[in-house]
């Protein structure tokens, strides 16, 4: 998809300019990717730091056989960040395609195994994600939040419908994803892992950050749980930017109003303030409510249309990019890049 003139004309001039918003988007999963996709429309300064949870489908299994870090998140991230030109797109489908057989190749995705092949020649997650980035001429780079494989634990109130008021520890990201029940809180095992030291530094050297969209619990909390990324979050200069998602996700944030979602994340982060929560104004049946509820955070409220036009509840990048642009430059300190 292309960018729309003023999108078009905001790169020529930054380029030209040669200062940009330097910008970090944490998550994971296809809310990640969607944040990317956007955000690479209007600054060259990007870096994605990714959940490092996920134990389903290919990921799962590499991350089984092999004790390494779950790929998976990691590549979609790198393919978002692929270019609109022959060559992005091109390797943004090769990274993304998944294997057909009756063997063990069977839905393994060929950027998961790239990713984890160069990590065992390199023996350093960041120079590998670094070099794929640069065959893939990827607009960003691509960070693990952690450097270790994770585990997200999460307390679910009602996960046996024949005990709802009893409150059950359910494990594993793919199982959160999708429990029964209410979702109470979540933590990560270990407790206390450590953060990959290139992610804290780009947090506290950048203009903008960047939470969400995407999985409330298993792929925007998460990051919170990280006590150095944490840290960084809490104490960098960036602005930061909340971006809501467009309806809740079944299983996992069932029934949530936008405003519960900046309640959930609170009680996981209440050192953390925002600047900005970003949502679209369709899905937001109660803007007075979301209102009292940023400003708790101490955030203003940006209503704008993001959502793609095919109803499928999936942000379009183009509106996405528009009202990040929006954003950067009307709230905050003037940047170098204004």
């Amino acid at each position: 998809m292309k960018p729309t003139p003023r999108l078009g004309r905001l790169n020529r001039l930054s380029r030209k300019r040669g200062a940009q918003p330097k910008v970090v988007a944490l998550g994971g999963g296809m809310g990640l990717s969607a944040s990317l996709a956007a955000l690479r429309r209007i600054t060259g300064a990007l870096t994605a730091v990714v959940t490092v949870a996920d134990d389903g489908g290919s990921s799962g299994r590499l991350r089984d056989e092999l004790g390494v870090l779950p790929p998976g998140d990691l590549r979609k991230a790198l393919a978002a960040l692929c270019g609109d030109d022959d060559w992005g797109q091109t390797w943004s489908r090769v990274i993304q395609h998944r294997f057909q057989s009756q063997g063990e190749l069977h839905d393994h995705a060929v950027g998961n195994l790239l990713i984890v092949a160069l990590w065992e020649q390199l023996g350093d997650h960041v120079k590998a994600l670094d070099l794929v980035g640069r065959l893939l001429g990827a607009h960003g780079r691509v960070l693990p939040m952690s450097a270790v494989p994770l585990e997200l634990e999460a307390l679910v109130k009602g996960h046996d419908a024949a005990h709802p008021d009893a409150v059950d520890t359910v494990r594993g990201q793919a199982n959160v994803a999708l429990t029964p029940g209410e979702v109470q809180s979540v933590h990560l095992v270990p407790h206390d892992p450590p953060a990959v030291p290139e992610a804290v530094a780009a947090v506290l050297d950048a203009d903008w950050v960047v939470l969400g969209p995407g999985s409330w619990f298993s792929s925007v909390i998460p990051h919170l749980l990280v006590p150095e990324l944490l840290d960084a979050l809490v104490e960098t200069k960036a602005r930061r930017v909340l971006s809501l998602n467009l309806a809740p996700q079944p299983g996992e944030t069932d029934g949530f109003s936008p405003q519960r979602h900046l309640e959930v994340l609170a009680r996981h982060a209440p050192k953390l303030a925002l600047d900005v929560v970003l949502a679209d104004q369709a899905a937001v049946p109660d803007p007075e409510s979301l209102t009292h509820a940023a400003k708790r955070l101490g955030a203003e409220v940006e209503l704008a249309p993001v959502a793609a036009a095919d109803s499928s509840a999936k942000h379009d990048p183009v509106l996405l990019a528009a009202a990040y642009d929006r954003i950067f430059r009307m709230h905050g300190r003037i940047g170098p890049w204004r």
